[in-house]
């Protein structure tokens, strides 16, 4: 895979001038099956996540690297969209979950949060189960991209028990499809076990 990149998800992330949190999640069109967006927060804090155009997005030493400023990032669209019901009233829009620009309530008016993503987009998220033909073999660990085009390459998987745990890269002819509960492949487990490991280690998230 050398000149791709790998994209783990909860690996750091950094723009030109400081830290800015780690990569949450990948944002991806299924059609093209094509890597569109990276999801960016700062620790610990989803609401304010930032939806980031994967042209912006380097890899270095297993540090995600954005080429813009913080300024910059802190501009991209939020991922969440929080609505709150006021009483008799209508809908409001808000970019996070936070109240600050809302009218004084004795309490916080009912809400929901959704994401934003583009339509017909997925996302693929840290701890997704890998479903084989034959059942679950692993967890979503990240994604490997070709800078080229950015069109997904291999889903990486972590395979395996705390004792045994190896990391695989499964090619993306073999997703079949990206479902809520995880993603679907078209290789039996044994097929997956047989794939050769990779080095990389990066952050947790």
């Amino acid at each position: 895979m050398r000149g791709e990149l790998e994209f783990d998800i909860g690996m750091t992330a950094s723009c030109e001038d400081g830290s800015c949190g780690v990569l949450s999640r990948v944002v991806i069109d299924p059609i093209k099956r094509s890597v569109t967006h990276l999801v960016v927060e700062p620790h610990h804090q989803h609401s304010l996540a930032r939806l980031v155009p994967v042209d912006l997005a380097e890899v270095h030493d297993g540090e995600l690297k954005l080429r813009c400023t913080i300024a910059q990032w802190r501009a991209l669209q939020f991922v969440q969209e929080t609505e709150y019901v006021l009483p008799g009233g209508p809908w409001l829009e808000y970019p996070s979950d936070s109240i600050l620009g809302l009218p004084n309530y004795e309490s916080t008016p009912p809400m929901i949060v959704r994401e934003r993503l583009p339509p017909g987009e997925v996302e693929v998220r840290r701890g997704q189960h890998i479903h084989a033909t034959d059942g679950v073999i692993g967890r979503v660990e990240g994604v490997v991209v070709d800078p080229a085009d950015d069109h997904l390459t291999h889903i990486l998987l972590q395979q395996g028990h705390l004792w045994g745990k190896k990391q695989v890269a499964i090619p993306v002819s073999a997703l079949e499809r990206i479902e809520n509960d995880g993603l679907c492949v078209s290789l039996a487990k044994h097929e997956i076990a047989e794939l050769p490991a990779i080095n990389a280690a990066y952050p947790s998230l």
